[in-house]
């Protein structure tokens, strides 16, 4: 492998230059050691409420204030905010429990009103929702520029309103994992069917076989992202 003085310079002139000759090993364990906090994030356009479950959120600059976020481009709210340029952020607190994962994150605004049934409207002065539970603070922000990063797209954003709701620490990724996503299920009995369990969202899927092209029916991820029950 070529020195780093020199792999620097050449992805600085050259950004998709390979700098390995051999493809570099990627455990996803390390990947996960990066921390990360959990969010609602709320658009509307014309009549529409939307909201999606993100974990890429902060602050950036302090003068001028400056937020990012980075949103999946499967996801609806990512084109709502890609057109009118604004949003709210709701950071999750550690009363939250299952419930807002599968309800904001689990389902496609395409297919059903998130919004339905909500107990309580509540609206910043833009115009946007925030939950009547399960955050510590709402953070409205109008988006100021955005960037193409292939599966997401990351915003950059000045918020205009931001205030505290609850004194309840924020969610990280791995509170998440530990206290609240769903643990595995018990090993099937001698004889019965087996069992496969998605390692995103904790959905069990039972049968002979993990079918290779099955998808979550929670979360939407792919086979591979599942685990043998033994």
């Amino acid at each position: 492998m070529i020195d780093a003085i020199d792999s620097i310079e050449i992805y600085r002139i050259y950004p998709l230059y390979p700098i390995y000759k051999t493809t570099p090993m990627i455990d996803n364990k390390a990947i996960f050691n990066i921390s990360y906090g959990l969010f609602v994030l709320v658009a509307r356009q014309g009549d529409k409420d939307n909201a999606c479950i993100i974990n890429v959120a902060q602050q950036v600059t302090s003068d001028p204030l400056q937020l990012m976020i980075c949103v999946n481009k499967q996801n609806l709210t990512h084109d709502m905010i890609l057109r009118t340029l604004k949003f709210n952020l709701c950071p999750l607190s550690e009363e939250a429990t299952m419930k807002p994962f599968q309800h904001f994150g689990f389902q496609s605004g395409r297919d059903v009103d998130k919004f339905a049934g909500c107990e309580q409207e509540l609206r910043t002065e833009n115009g946007l929702l925030y939950l009547p539970k399960f955050i510590n603070a709402v953070i409205s922000c109008v988006v100021t520029k955005s960037i193409d990063l292939g599966s997401h797209t990351m915003f950059i954003a000045m918020p205009l309103e931001a205030k505290v709701l609850s004194d309840s620490p924020s969610i990280t990724y791995a509170y998440y994992q530990q206290h609240i996503k769903p643990k595995p299920a018990a090993a099937p009995a001698a004889g019965g069917k087996k069992k496969w369990v998605c390692e995103v969202c904790g959905y069990v899927y039972e049968g002979d076989e993990l079918p290779a092209d099955f998808i979550c029916p929670w979360c939407k991820h792919p086979a591979s992202d599942f685990k043998l029950v033994e």
